[in-house]
């Protein structure tokens, strides 16, 4: 299955999961902080959605009440 989902407050713009048999498969993000969006990238493949979902929600960023990890953990949830 593949999710396309639009980050609302962050600075990334969108995002591409890739999702078979509840496991990532690849994460692809546009926009925002290359460097950490690209590691966190690498570090959710393979990972069960649940379990990225149960550690990235409700991470924040600065002054903000979400960040690009809070936004991919909404994106799983609404998939699922």
């Amino acid at each position: 299955m593949t999710i396309q989902f639009r980050p609302k407050g962050v600075c990334s713009q969108h995002m591409t999961i890739e999702v078979e048999e509840g496991v990532i498969r690849s994460l692809r993000v546009d926009g925002g902080c290359s460097g950490n969006l690209q590691g966190i990238s690498r570090l959710v493949e393979g990972m069960e959605t649940e379990e990225a979902i149960r550690r990235l929600e409700g991470i924040r960023c600065g002054f903000k009440a979400t960040s690009c990890p809070d936004q991919l953990a909404q994106a799983l949830k609404q998939a699922r």
